[in-house]
């Protein structure tokens, strides 16, 4: 039986209960998913739209001119981007939100601005207005900077510890599984033509809808409710919901000792994150992780998938970025098995380097493709393994790694630091990465291929194993003084050990 179901069973089963709020809170990431991949298949469909935008716009004008490519170009890297611009902006408010509304409540009004930003690029068509377009990817960006850390950190925080990992890589699963049906909907044949494609952006307003309609029927997170609004009635309420048992006393003791920790601890701001010692450590693995997803050069395959295709000579491009997209779900399941197995750090180690390795590949195969035109299938099945790797381990594990390295106090302010880096090093990749293509030619990936080499290294030296240990756990090895943690990272590079109560104090 598969790692990540094998304790499944006598009072460890999972609820229905457990289920639903799981499949509710990763709708979000359903939507995220959906808002990368939709704008690629419809790319030239919707240059067009620009173009006659623009001419109708000079009506009058005795010689009107089409848009120039260098406009053209701008105004279509800025409709990818601009969506990483409000995942950045949004980020900032995922901490407040979490503890003023809740990680429900805030879920569930976050879900306005998914149904305005679907509404802003639906109408965009009608209304003959780019901006409004624009507008509504930046609107629909900040849903997803905000769904992007409060799902992660609302599904950990309602797991049980043995299933926290494979329920935690749900979130990267609903991602590439709406990633999927956009590159699908996108198709000429179904929502990807010149009538058609504001309905394929409009489209994320459904889930939020179903949404909106199942999180009532969700409980809210027993941890959030214990440890940071005190009220240990609804807490046990939850937590009987959520584990079917009346007898919830072990989890209540779990949380008790982690808001006693919490209690202790002063409240924790942005700053402190780097300045306290026993949480500088964590707080720098959780930036480097988000940063070796991003600049991996993933989206740049999400976002332009459909133009390395092309620029390869394929001839059915669409249908060659619809195999990435079942490529990227495939694999994700195959994470979603291996991660109780295997553990969060030996996949994300095995995904960076096989990453790395795919990306020297596609180098070296598109710097011959002139001369060798075969080489356009060697790139191809690299950019299929390109994006197998990163399913494998830097796609799903540093998204539900933050919340394991933070204890309840300090875990909404690094999941906005944390997340605030992924949109930021997003938004570089997907601003930039056609201007490189025009600078460094077939090399481009060579510069990932170099990142990602680095970011292995990081993760070799400094990311510990925290499969299997509870969040209070995991916070107290950090409490050490940095020379102990460099020893023991140093000296047992797979494994936590682990000090107890009074020694972590």
């Amino acid at each position: 039986m598969p790692g990540g179901f094998q304790q499944l069973g006598g009072s460890e089963r999972v609820t229905g209960t457990l289920i639903l709020a799981v499949f509710t809170a990763v709708l979000g990431s359903l939507q995220f998913g959906y808002n990368i991949g939709v704008i690629n298949a419809p790319q030239k469909i919707i240059e067009r739209s620009y173009n006659a935008t623009w001419m109708r716009r000079q009506e009058g004008v005795r010689q009107p001119q089409p848009i120039d490519q260098a406009t053209l170009t701008t105004l279509w890297s800025l409709s990818v981007a601009i969506f990483s611009i409000g995942g950045m902006v949004s980020s900032f408010l995922l901490g407040t939100l979490a503890e003023w509304l809740g990680r429900k409540n805030a879920m569930l009004a976050n879900n306005v601005l998914a149904l305005l930003g679907g509404m802003l690029m639906g109408f965009s068509q009608y209304c003959q207005s780019y901006e409004m377009l624009i507008l509504g990817r930046f609107v629909i960006g900040a849903y997803s900077g905000i769904s992007s850390g409060l799902v992660p950190m609302y599904v950990g925080e309602i797991s049980p510890t043995h299933l926290r990992g494979t329920l935690g890589t749900l979130h990267q699963l609903a991602i590439v599984t709406g990633i999927l049906v956009a590159q699908i909907f996108g198709l000429d044949v179904i929502l990807g033509t010149d009538d058609l494609w504001p309905l394929l952006l409009a489209v994320t307003v459904f889930p939020a809808i179903l949404q909106a309609a199942l999180l009532p029927l969700c409980p809210e997170s027993p941890r959030y409710l214990y440890i940071i609004r005190n009220e240990e009635g609804k807490a046990k309420k939850c937590l009987r919901m959520l584990t079917g048992r009346q007898d919830v006393t072990k989890s209540l003791s779990e949380m008790k000792d982690e808001k006693r920790r919490v209690d202790m601890e002063p409240k924790v701001t942005i700053t402190q994150l780097f300045r306290m010692p026993s949480y500088r450590q964590p707080i720098i693995i959780a930036i480097t992780l988000q940063l070796s997803q991003q600049l991996s050069g993933i989206n740049a395959v999400f976002y332009y998938s459909t133009n390395i295709f092309i620029r390869m000579g394929i001839q059915q491009p669409v249908y060659a970025t619809i195999g990435v997209g079942i490529i990227n779900m495939a694999f994700t399941l195959v994470s979603l098995f291996l991660v109780e197995r295997m553990g969060r750090r030996t996949l994300h180690l095995l995904g960076l380097a096989g990453m790395s390795i795919c990306a020297f590949v596609m180098t070296v195969s598109l710097a011959l493709l002139d001369k060798l035109p075969w080489m356009s299938y060697v790139s191809t099945v690299a950019i299929f393994g390109f994006v197998a790797f990163f399913e494998v381990g830097p796609g799903p594990i540093p998204w539900f790694i933050v919340a394991e390295l933070f204890s309840q106090g300090p875990r909404p302010a690094a999941m906005t630091i944390a997340g605030f880096a992924n949109w930021t090093s997003n938004f570089l990749v997907g601003m930039t990465f056609q201007y490189i293509v025009e600078i460094c030619g077939p090399f481009v990936f060579l510069i990932f291929a170099l990142l990602l080499v680095g970011f292995f290294g990081f993760t070799y030296f400094k990311v510990p194993e925290t499969r299997g240990k509870t969040f209070d756990q995991i916070a107290a090895a950090f409490r050490r003084t940095p020379s102990l943690l460099d020893q023991e990272f140093k000296h047992n590079s797979t494994e936590l050990e682990y000090l107890d109560d009074d020694s972590s104090v």
